[in-house]
């Protein structure tokens, strides 16, 4: 059963984009070890060598919002081409990283391949060892007031992670989402070893359903995150406000030179819950986000365009609203987090229970989204490039949503083409 806000429906998260359950058969795969972890973080830093825009440079893949919609899926996509990738895909899962996880939500890979995992209801941060999946809290973030959608959500580190150890969280609290950042000192004592939290940003919209929380930074070195407009419908077209919205600050929390207003952290608005954000190779920012009642979307992000919500949902055709590239039914998705990777978009579908597809060209899809591990690792919650063709994908049975299972939650590495 979906969720939602409209007249004759139940629940929350919901209300408006509810998270979804969904049911599953499936077969636990022997843990493996993983190698070479950290070389790319699509949530994280960006990848090393990356050309640089600077502080309160332009954004990366940056074009004018009043240029035209892209192309919609399966008819007037694009045809597949030397430069694109094929029509058809395949993941395999390689592995098991770590199981028995809480609520995970953010991920980051450390340089060397160990994991940094949020866990959305404990409020705490933990380290999985790379090569024997071992799970170490290494601290616990104060202030987290967890509920419905809300607690410890995104995870990023710094650009210059190597030299100033920071990690930054997106998190609820008692009167608001906030981001932050806090000091990792790997030589105190496990549980201990996070510094007191510097708070970047504040004021964020929170409700129990749709408090979004993603964050990344992006090849400009900026940091982005997608907020939610935690039910209240009309934050989302409320230029304003900070909810339904992408957000662009620098890592001290400042707008940006360059965003759409000045002296605003509003990148682009109109969204209902955006809980994905990736790059693609030409430096495109794409995003994730919940319908309603009939499309979850996938959309091309472009600073100051209108995404639609709530006057739109779906491929809508509204002059002056961004449509998305691809849609899903609700029941079908609910998306999560997304990543780029091997010419293709990946993205965790909850309530959906699956990872889609989309392959582009350019930001033209070549063929329609594919499906794959449909029901057998039940809710999907995040998606994490490795470089290559290798992904991390986390599960999010333990949520209070899904049906979990011995082991459950986990990580996997999957390899996709």
């Amino acid at each position: 059963m979906r969720f939602g806000s409209s007249p004759g429906q139940a629940g929350y998260e919901g209300q408006a984009g509810y998270e979804g359950q969904g049911g599953r058969h499936r077969s636990v795969l022997a843990a493996v070890a993983l190698a070479g972890c950290g070389a790319l973080l699509v949530t994280g830093c960006s990848p090393e060598g990356a050309p640089d825009a600077g502080r309160g440079g332009s954004p990366p893949g940056a074009t004018s919002a009043a240029t035209g919609s892209p192309g919609p899926s399966g008819s007037g996509a694009a045809s597949p081409s030397a430069s694109g990738p094929p029509a058809k895909g395949a993941v395999t899962v390689t592995g098991e990283v770590a199981k028995g996880l809480e609520s995970p939500w953010g991920v980051a890979p450390l340089p060397g391949g160990d994991l940094l995992v949020a866990s959305r209801d404990k409020g705490t941060i933990s380290r999985v060892a790379a090569g024997s999946g071992t799970v170490t809290q290494i601290g616990e973030v104060p202030g987290v007031e967890p509920g419905g959608e809300g607690g410890l959500l995104g995870l990023a580190l710094s650009p210059d992670f190597a030299s100033d150890r920071l990690v930054y969280v997106y998190f609820t609290t008692a009167s608001d989402n906030r981001i932050a950042r806090l000091r990792y000192d790997e030589q105190r004592p496990p549980g201990q070893q996070l510094g007191a939290p510097d708070t970047v940003f504040r004021g964020i919209p929170k409700g129990l359903i749709h408090n979004g929380g993603r964050i990344a930074f992006g090849p400009d070195r900026m940091l982005y995150a997608g907020t939610g407009e935690t039910g209240v419908t009309g934050l989302a077209q409320d230029r304003k406000s900070l909810g339904g919205k992408i957000l662009r600050m620098t890592p001290d929390g400042d707008p940006v030179h360059g965003n759409p207003e000045a002296d605003s952290v509003v990148y682009s608005y109109g969204h209902r819950n955006v809980q994905g954000l990736a790059w693609d190779k030409d430096k495109r920012l794409w995003a994730a986000e919940f319908g309603q009642n009939t499309w979850d979307e996938l959309n091309l992000i472009e600073p100051g365009a209108n995404y639609g919500w709530p006057e739109a949902e779906g491929k809508a055709g509204r002059p002056g609203m961004r449509d998305p590239v691809a849609v899903w039914k609700t029941d079908e998705a609910s998306p999560s987090g997304i990543a780029w990777a091997e010419g293709s978009i990946w993205m965790a579908g909850l309530k959906g229970a699956r990872l889609w597809r989309i392959p582009l060209s350019g930001t033209a899809p070549v063929a329609e989204p594919e499906a794959f591990l449909a029901d057998k690792y039940g809710r999907l919650r995040s998606v994490i490039a490795l470089g290559g063709d290798r992904l991390l994908l986390v599960t999010s049975e333990t949520d209070g949503r899904g049906s979990p299972e011995a082991g459950d939650d986990r990580i996997l590495t999957l390899t996709v083409r």
